[in-house]
């Protein structure tokens, strides 16, 4: 019996910065932009995963999410095709990034019609958390997530991220 080969990074550029993409059998464990040292997010996911990670240049997972990307910022991509690997979320927050994949490109929608449609209408705040700690950023599209004013909040710490790639897809849509 072979053991499972360890969870695999790639890095990718995009104009909002370089792109971590976690990958395993399964698909694709995280896929997010760094926003610190690579080392310190790979220690953070080493311990979430228990398993060390091996860098490859040429994973198919992280190939396809790359070219994927490069095609949703050149506005040529408005939906992700790619597996996601769900080991790293739990409970509500899975159902409320299921419910975050069905904002339409282009839109948005606040974090109380999220909460509804991910089955718990008076769960905002968790809807909130889900988007702050989604492993999957851009190919599931919390930056359409928006306050219940319709002021765009925050991205991680990076609203300007945010208002790019809302205005990256309104610019698309017209």
């Amino acid at each position: 019996m072979t053991a499972a080969p360890h969870p695999r990074f790639t890095m990718h550029p995009t104009p909002i910065g370089d792109v971590l993409t976690v990958t395993t059998d399964e698909g694709i464990v995280t896929l997010h932009p760094l926003r610190g040292p690579v080392e310190q997010e790979l220690e953070r996911l080493t311990r979430a995963l228990r398993s060390p990670l091996d860098r490859v240049d040429d994973d198919p997972a992280a190939h396809d999410a790359g070219r994927q990307l490069d095609e949703y910022f050149s506005r040529g991509r408005r939906e992700f095709d790619l597996t996601l690997d769900w080991r790293l979320v739990r409970g509500f927050t899975r159902a409320a990034l299921e419910a975050v994949r069905e904002i339409p490109y282009g839109e948005t929608a606040g974090y109380g019609e999220v909460a509804a449609h991910a089955g718990s209408p008076r769960a905002a705040r968790a809807v909130g958390t889900a988007c702050a700690t989604t492993p999957f950023s851009i190919i599931v599209p919390v930056h359409r997530v928006v306050r219940a004013d319709g002021s765009i909040g925050e991205y991680g710490g990076h609203p300007e991220v945010k208002a790019f790639l809302l205005d990256l897809e309104r610019a698309a849509s017209e």
